[in-house]
């Protein structure tokens, strides 16, 4: 056969799979259609008509049974992501002078590897765009490191960086200005704050310069940002403090009742958060210090004062209404 024939049958058949996509209903009841990929069937969920049978089973003939394995037994590379100025598609040199057996090279290979690594590092950041790209993500990644953030954040920060990279916003301000003010827009998007003094304190520059570039790029970008909510802070601090969940749900209960008595309004969230953990800690015995309490959350032990009252205050008002 051909390989014309070849194509225009395989053609064909996916046409004809994608035409059963389409139609979903059984043709018997006019139920839905399940596919039963362990029988490589497709079966009506109402009249148990089976519909299609001897599917092709599309995927690897391998089985894994955790991660190491199949990325052992995989045929393919990584995925793209925005966490790299090229998205992982160019070559990357191992740094090592072994060959695949992990033998040592002689001298001629290493210095034939050494030349290779210079010029694939040159072909990777050809201009000065890539090149700025290139260390703005990195600081991306070192404050996301520092600060404990998820792969999700340090996803959308690099997002929002080349945004503002494409848009030409960094003329006049500094990369690691725009990358800590993308951690941090990119934190409080993903519901895991830090405070303004947290990623100042991870951060090369200024915390004002952070407050002003953050407030320019949100502005510029049209970025959606909501008020960051205390309650997102307790668990992390109830977490390193060693609290318990009965403090954790008692810290948000005091939260709450500040919400609605309106004590909220006008406060720092990361104060708010702090105070509502330290009281909660006493009212269910599992006492702590303010120190304590100050040093995790990295503000002031008259602010976490200030508030604590403030919270049981409210919480007293809203028991006598």
């Amino acid at each position: 056969m051909s390989e014309h024939t070849n194509t225009r049958t395989r053609s064909t058949e996916t046409e004809a799979e994608n035409e059963r996509d389409e139609t979903t209903g059984c043709p018997e009841c006019g139920g839905k259609v399940a596919a039963d990929s362990e029988h490589g069937e497709a079966v009506c969920i109402d009249c148990g008509l089976v519909v299609e049978e001897d599917a092709i089973d599309r995927g690897p003939e391998w089985r894994a049974f955790d991660s190491a394995e199949k990325d052992q037994k995989s045929r393919v590379g990584a995925p793209t992501t925005n966490m790299m100025h090229d998205k992982g598609l160019s070559t990357n040199i191992d740094w090592r002078d072994q060959d695949a057996y992990g033998n040592s090279l002689d001298s001629r290979q290493r210095q034939k590897m050494q030349r290779l690594r210079k010029w694939n590092e040159r072909f990777r950041t050809r201009d000065s765009k890539e090149r700025n790209l290139k260390q703005a993500l990195g600081e991306i990644d070192r404050m996301s490191s520092a600060l404990g953030l998820p792969e999700n954040v340090r996803e959308t920060a690099s997002v929002i960086y080349r945004r503002a990279l494409d848009e030409n916003l960094l003329p006049g301000r500094s990369i690691e200005g725009v990358s800590t003010a993308s951690v941090y827009a990119a934190a409080r998007q993903a519901g895991v704050p830090r405070s303004l003094d947290e990623v100042a304190g991870v951060s090369r520059v200024e915390k004002s310069e952070i407050a002003r570039t953050y407030r320019y790029v949100v502005r510029e970008l049209g970025l959606e940002v909501a008020p960051a909510d205390p309650e997102s802070y307790v668990p992390r601090f109830a977490s390193e403090l060693g609290l318990s969940e009965e403090a954790e749900n008692r810290a948000r209960k005091l939260l709450g009742n500040a919400k609605e008595q309106g004590v909220h309004s006008g406060k720092s969230p990361v104060g708010l958060a702090a105070a509502a953990v330290y009281a909660a800690s006493l009212l269910t015995n599992e006492k702590t210090t303010q120190a304590a309490v100050s040093e995790v959350a990295d503000i002031s032990e008259v602010t976490i004062r200030n508030r604590y009252h403030e919270l049981l205050e409210a919480e007293q008002d809203l028991a006598f209404v």
